[in-house]
């Protein structure tokens, strides 16, 4: 039975051979071109509309918009056609780490947390500009990264609740503390993780003539305003380069005046607890993405002004570039202007 089963497959084989190298060819080729590699390409940059973001009331007319930076992970067939595009960029999944001791999972959590510091900030400072009150109810003080360097079980994530029994809520406190100690000096940390007070330990070491034990921090606050927020991001969203427009888009909400009066507002920048916008990477890949989205107004942060405005006089954009250092540029920038 068997040696019939043979001559059967050996004569369809013999009658089909040039299909089937075809199709083996075909199949082969399919899993050269999508096996993965170890690469992100930044392909163009997109816009969010805040309005899906953020639940509180509002009569705007106009729209407060995210820029973000389109970012695929690489197969042998977007590298390969990368190279037919020169306003792609492709970058080394490993660049993105801040060092090589860095797991995937570390570089997942920091971004996450930074999305929680940024919403933070970004509620509290719209809150306090429109001269609303803003009670604290608590502070988690997050572990964002923790260096090569470092001499600790700690891990990225933990809230750090003390250091030799001394508490510690925010980076000015935990520097302070650290300065008074002495260089390798063993320290008894403790974090919550996962729910639970877990003891860790630490050993302070000196980078560059400053003490430190390798860790750094975000604030995460939680709090009471009134009217109550709710802030709606996917699972799939992190980084902290929204905070900026996500805190002008609140204070719009929060006050009386339609600042966007009709228009289309697009921008990036984090966002710090005193209002303070910050540098954001990628801003060339935003700015074509408001471009694209046919937005009125680029808002850019003060560090990025000088490339953005390259990539605007290069490419000939026909879009409004403003250049802000805090929170409170942006607002008077629009009063001031139709």
């Amino acid at each position: 039975m068997f040696n019939k089963i043979y001559e059967k497959l050996k004569a369809f084989i013999k009658r089909n051979k040039k299909d089937i190298i075809y199709y083996a060819v075909l199949i082969l080729l399919f899993f050269i071109l999508t096996f993965p590699l170890p690469f992100y390409i930044y392909s163009g940059g997109g816009t969010i509309d805040l309005k899906d973001r953020i639940s509180l009331d509002s009569d705007e007319k106009g729209s407060y918009n995210l820029a973000y930076v389109k970012q695929i992970n690489a197969t042998v067939s977007t590298y390969l056609i990368s190279f037919l595009f020169p306003k792609w960029e492709v970058e080394s999944i490993e660049e993105s780490k801040v060092d090589d001791s860095e797991t995937m999972e570390d570089l997942e959590n920091r971004d996450k947390l930074y999305l929680d510091e940024a919403n933070s900030n970004a509620i509290i400072n719209a809150y306090k500009l429109a001269g609303l009150d803003v009670k604290i109810k608590s502070n988690d003080y997050k572990v964002v990264y923790k260096s090569s360097d470092s001499i600790t079980d700690v891990k990225v994530g933990d809230t750090l609740l003390t250091v030799n029994g001394i508490s510690v809520s925010n980076n000015t406190e935990y520097k302070e503390y650290l300065n008074s100690l002495n260089v390798g000096q063993d320290l008894k940390v403790k974090v919550l993780r996962d729910g639970k007070e877990v003891d860790c330990s630490a050993k302070l070491v000196s980078i560059d003539g400053e003490k430190i034990i390798g860790l750094y921090m975000v604030n995460i606050y939680d709090y009471e305003v009134n009217p109550s927020i709710k802030l709606k991001f996917s699972n799939n969203e992190s980084g902290p380069s929204g905070g900026f427009m996500l805190s002008l888009a609140i204070y719009d909400r929060l006050v009386s005046d339609d600042l966007t009066k009709g228009r289309k507002i697009v921008g990036t920048g984090t966002i710090d607890a005193l209002g303070n916008v910050g540098e954001i990477g990628g801003v060339k890949y935003k700015l074509m993405g408001a471009v694209k989205a046919k937005a009125d107004i680029f808002f850019v942060p003060e560090a990025n002004y000088e490339e953005a405005l390259k990539e605007k006089d290069k490419y000939d954009y026909d879009i409004e570039l403003v250049k802000v250092s805090k929170l409170e540029d942006a607002v008077n920038y629009l009063k001031e202007h139709d």
